[in-house]
């Protein structure tokens, strides 16, 4: 389905879960559309901690995801500094669970912590990224 505008995503009927998913479709779909897309994934962020809050186990993950994509955006847009909050927070929210969302969350924070010329804790957020990852040892 090819996403026209945030309203699409927001039609009367869609469910909330779908609905996030849906702004955060058309926000990368359009990154260069001045303050559009970050308006969009704002819309997305706040909605996603209202499921979040009502079902944390459910919805978790996917307010890490539009948190995420904040951060891209704003890191795209060389506003790394604006871009640190959200990634951290992905990487928080992330952290209970583990696994891959945690692997993803925080290569991103390492990118903004590039961005920010902050490079050891790039390196250590990337080196913990890389334990998760690896295999242990029999």
């Amino acid at each position: 389905m090819t996403r026209n505008s945030p309203d699409d995503a927001t039609r009367k009927g869609t469910p909330d879960a779908r609905a996030i998913e849906g702004l955060l479709a058309y926000a990368t779909a359009r990154p260069r559309w001045g303050s559009s897309a970050l308006n969009t994934v704002s819309e997305a962020i706040a909605r996603s901690r209202i499921l979040a809050e009502e079902r944390p186990g459910e919805h978790t993950e996917l307010l890490a995801r539009c948190l995420l994509t904040a951060a891209r955006l704003l890191l795209k847009r060389r506003r790394a500094a604006e871009a640190l909050p959200p990634a951290q927070e992905a990487v928080e929210l992330t952290r209970a669970t583990g696994g891959a969302p945690l692997v993803v969350s925080l290569h991103c924070l390492a990118a903004v912590l590039e961005g920010l010329h902050r490079y050891s804790e790039a390196a250590a957020a990337l080196a913990e990224a890389e334990r998760i990852t690896r295999p242990p040892d029999e």
